[in-house]
C-alpha cells in the first residue's frame, strides 16, 4: 500500500500524494496565492436522447498545450516557475482539476418543466500524475509505480463514492494530442458524475437482463468464450485475460478483464493488483509497437456504479487507438457521430494477431 500524504493548495483545493516508498517530505507550500475555484457547470437533460449533457463553459480558459518549461504538472523546482506541485518532486499525485467539468460548488442553475429540465454540475474531478518526468509514459513505468498509481485510483474511487449525490467514479488516462489532450504531461484524470454515464448505464442494463435470464454475469461468460475461442487474445496471466472485443468498435481496441468477478479496482486483492501492474503497460506497449511510435490511446476503467447494481457489475479496462494505419486516424464521422452505427475498418481478429506481434 502507498504512502498517503495531503495537503492544501492556495486555493484551498486538495492535494493528494502517494508515495511509492515511507520518509518523503511532503510538507512544501503553494505560494501562488491563486483565487478560489470557481465554477458555473450544469447539466440539461436531452429528451430525445434520454442522457444528460454537461455544459462547463468556464472550462475554455483552461491551459493549452503550454511549453515543457511552463508545464503546470512537473513539480515545483524554482520560485520563478511554480506548479500545481508544491514539492520539488513526486511520485504519484491526485488533485482537484482547477477546471473542473464537475464540481460540489458548482453555481449552475436548477430547473425542471419537462422539456428544459437543468441541475447544477455537481460532482468532481481531479487529476492524476502518474510521474514527475515530463517526458515519460505509463507504459515505460516500473511496476512498483504503476502499483501505487492503482493504489491512487483504488483509494479516491472509494472517497469519491462517499461523496453525496455521486453515482459514478470514473478512471481514465488521454494519450497523445490526436486524441486532444491539452498537457503533454503523463497524466490520466478521475471524474465523479452526479449520473451513471450513458455508456455504463447501457452495459448495467444487459449485466442486468442477463443475470435475469440466466443467473451468470454477462462479463464473465463473454471472458470464458473469448479465452475458449483464442484468436482474439493479446495477453493471458493468472489473474487477468487481455482481448479484442468481439465487435470492437475501434481499430485497436482491447478489454484487460480479471478473471475473479469483482465491482471495481478497490475489491482487486494483492496478487491480482501485482499481475496488473506489469500486465496493463504491457498491453500499451504493445499500442506502440503497432507503429513504432506512441499510440493515441483512451484507457478507462469500467467500474460499478457506486450505488446500484454492483453485485452484477464485472470490472474492465477498456484500452483504444484512434490510429489505424500509419499517419491515418479513425475520425468518428457520419455513421458514427451521426447515426451512433460504428464502422471498423480492421478485422478484431486481424488487430489482435497484430497486437500480439504476428505478421
Amino acid at each position: 500500500m502507498s504512502n498517503i500524504s495531503e495537503i492544501h493548495l492556495s486555493d484551498s483545493r486538495e492535494l493528494f500524494y502517494f508515495d511509492d516508498a515511507p520518509g518523503k517530505d511532503r510538507s512544501a507550500v503553494d505560494e501562488r496565492g491563486l483565487p478560489h475555484v470557481t465554477s458555473t457547470s450544469e447539466r440539461r437533460w436531452d429528451s430525445l436522447a434520454g442522457e444528460w449533457v454537461v455544459i462547463a463553459g468556464h472550462r475554455q480558459s483552461r491551459t493549452f498545450l503550454p511549453p515543457t518549461d511552463q508545464c503546470p504538472l512537473c513539480p515545483t523546482r524554482d520560485a520563478e516557475h511554480r506548479t500545481e506541485i508544491p514539492a520539488p518532486d513526486y511520485d504519484v499525485v491526485v488533485f482537484e482539476n482547477r477546471f473542473p467539468s464537475l464540481s460540489v460548488a458548482s453555481t449552475g442553475k436548477s430547473a425542471a418543466d419537462g422539456l428544459f429540465d437543468t441541475e447544477p454540475g455537481n460532482g468532481r474531478c481531479e487529476v492524476v500524475c502518474f510521474t514527475s518526468d515530463h517526458n515519460g509514459a505509463f507504459s515505460q513505468l516500473p511496476p512498483e509505480r504503476v502499483r501505487t498509481v492503482l493504489d491512487a485510483l483504488s483509494n479516491r474511487t472509494v472517497a469519491l463514492g462517499k461523496i453525496p449525490g455521486v453515482e459514478y467514479v470514473f478512471c481514465f488516462e488521454n494519450r497523445g494530442e490526436e486524441i486532444g489532450v491539452t498537457l503533454s504531461h503523463p497524466h490520466g484524470q478521475i471524474y465523479a458524475y452526479p449520473f451513471v454515464p450513458p455508456r455504463m448505464e447501457r452495459t448495467r442494463q444487459a449485466l442486468r437482463e442477463h443475470h435475469d435470464a440466466t443467473g451468470e454475469c454477462l462479463q464473465c461468460a463473454l471472458l470464458a468464450a473469448e479465452q475458449a475461442a483464442g484468436a482474439r487474445i493479446v495477453e493471458k496471466g493468472t489473474y487477468f485475460t487481455a482481448y479484442v472485443p468481439f465487435a470492437a468498435r475501434w481499430p485497436y481496441e482491447v478489454m484487460i478483464v480479471p478473471h475473479r468477478h469483482v465491482p471495481d479496482l478497490p475489491a482487486l486483492d494483492e496478487d491480482e493488483l501485482t499481475e496488473l501492474a506489469s500486465l496493463y503497460p504491457a498491453v500499451l506497449r504493445r499500442f506502440d509497437g503497432l507503429f513504432e511510435q506512441p499510440a493515441p490511446y483512451i484507457a478507462g476503467w469500467q467500474q460499478a456504479p457506486t450505488r446500484v447494481d454492483r453485485d452484477r457489475w464485472h470490472l474492465a479496462l477498456q484500452v483504444f487507438s484512434i490510429r489505424r494505419a500509419p499517419g491515418k486516424l479513425k475520425y468518428l464521422a457520419g455513421s458514427e457521430s451521426g447515426a451512433a452505427v460504428w464502422i471498423n475498418d480492421i478485422a478484431p481478429e486481424k488487430a489482435a494477431a497484430a497486437l500480439r506481434g504476428e505478421n
